[in-house]
């Protein structure tokens, strides 16, 4: 719709690049975004909980830490349809979030490490554990003061 503006006021800019035509023909309405974000996260948990069933079937334990792993990283990703994804990297790697977005995406790559390479079934569940609480920590540093209410909470209940 800008880019008809653009041409209708002779604003037009013979140089454009490429980049640029294929971000105006990408670009999402409210209603998508909000759409295909409710979408990815549902498949995100449903991943999830199938991965946890699957964990009690005899040698479950693969495709359990493998549908754990894909429900969190679409829960993840489900996020890059709200504000999209290079504001979304750019919000995940900022110096409040760094720490548990890198414990988080290390722990989904070593799960899946210590199931197909190490064969360490403990040690993919230490792991598919600690991809909750990362995700947990970095899910909450959104919400002001949460982190904060947190850290409080818990030394009230260790001390």
């Amino acid at each position: 719709m800008d880019k008809l503006r653009r041409v209708l006021a002779g604003q037009e800019d013979e140089d454009q690049g490429g980049l640029t035509e294929v971000l105006d023909a990408t670009t999402l309405s409210y209603s998508t975004r909000i759409k295909c974000f409710l979408v990815c996260f549902a498949c995100g948990i449903l991943c999830s909980i199938l991965g946890t069933a699957l964990l009690f079937l005899p040698n479950g334990m693969p495709l359990f830490a493998v549908f754990y792993t894909l429900g969190n990283a679409a829960a993840l990703l489900s996020t890059c349809f709200l504000m999209g994804p290079l504001k979304q990297l750019k919000r995940m790697f900022e110096p409040t979030r760094l720490l548990a977005t890198c414990v988080m995406l290390l722990c989904l790559a070593l799960t899946l490490c210590s199931v197909f390479w190490w064969q360490k079934n403990g040690l993919a569940i230490l792991f598919c554990i600690l991809q909750f609480l990362a995700m947990t920590w970095y899910s909450i540093s959104y919400i002001p003061f949460a982190r904060d209410a947190v850290m409080k909470c818990f030394n009230t209940c260790l001390s």
